[in-house]
């Protein structure tokens, strides 16, 4: 069954209420800004700080100075109404059979960082949250990427990525991988050497989940 990956920018004005609205189930939240409590059974039970991010709750509620959310889904084919501004939608071909895992994570690059030619164990979107980064995916023309930019990788292109060298560039990331890599690394180089002399990077990791297609 064909899905697609898509980001949507969601502002929530103080008190204003969030609902999945998630044909598959799977999906995140990243907190751009603003504060969020997640709900469930009509109470709060948690509060979901800026910066991070969690599996989409069935309902949730902006603070008092709102909310800024980054709604990463994956929904079936043809996708149900977003309700907020569309970054990138992208389609995904999953087998139903297959046991898969959705990652949501933060990459923070070293000023001048460079992740040198390397492929991922599955595709995902990512979106640029400081700084700047020129993204080449396979024979294609580099990009550059500035805050808000999205971009989708397939996993199966190499991708090479610098930051820049006088700001400190980050992005946030949803994957959807194989469920048996749950808690490893996804990245592959290219030339298994580069590995170490990419430059450092360092990782978040806020949500790795198995799903149910």
């Amino acid at each position: 069954m064909p899905y697609s990956l898509r980001l949507i920018d969601d502002t929530l004005a103080p008190g204003a209420r969030y609902r999945s609205a998630l044909r598959s189930g799977a999906g995140v939240l990243y907190l751009a800004g603003g504060e969020l409590d997640i709900e469930s059974d009509g109470r709060t039970t948690a509060t979901l700080d800026p910066g991070r991010a969690c599996l989409a709750p069935k309902a949730a509620a902006a603070g008092p100075s709102g909310a800024r959310i980054l709604r990463f889904e994956l929904v079936r084919q043809p996708p149900p109404p977003a309700g907020g501004r569309v970054l990138l939608e992208h389609p995904m071909a999953l087998a139903p059979g297959a046991s898969w895992l959705i990652r949501c994570d933060r990459v923070d690059f070293a000023r001048g960082g460079i992740a040198l030619p390397h492929r991922h164990r599955g595709g995902g979107i990512r979106c640029l949250l400081r700084g700047r980064l020129d993204v080449t995916v396979g024979e294609g023309t580099t990009r550059t990427m500035r805050p808000g930019d999205a971009w989708f990788e397939s996993g199966r292109e190499p991708v090479l990525a610098v930051s820049s060298a006088d700001e400190d560039t980050s992005f946030v990331r949803v994957s959807i991988l194989p469920a048996e890599i749950r808690g490893q690394s996804s990245m592959m180089y290219v030339d298994p050497d580069d590995a170490a002399r990419s430059k450092p990077r360092t990782y978040s990791v806020y949500v790795d989940a198995p799903i149910a297609l």
